[in-house]
């Protein structure tokens, strides 16, 4: 487990553990949910590229974890 924390989105507050957590628990899986989940992106929007590599990394991470998946 890391025990680093990367800010992605400083407007809202939002850490790359964040976005792990809302993929993991609630299912996000596109930048929208992103959105309505956590506010990720709907300031300044300077996050959203970061966001969307974080998301990714997250979707691939949980992809790995399945058994029998791609």
């Amino acid at each position: 487990m890391s025990l680093v924390i990367m800010f992605v989105c400083v407007c809202r507050a939002v850490t790359d553990k964040d976005i792990d957590k809302a993929v993991q628990q609630h299912g996000c899986c596109s930048m929208r949910d992103l959105r309505n989940a956590l506010g990720v992106a709907t300031q300044c929007g300077r996050c959203a590229l970061t966001a969307k590599e974080v998301l990714n990394d997250s979707l691939a991470k949980m992809a790995r974890d399945i058994p029998g998946a791609a």
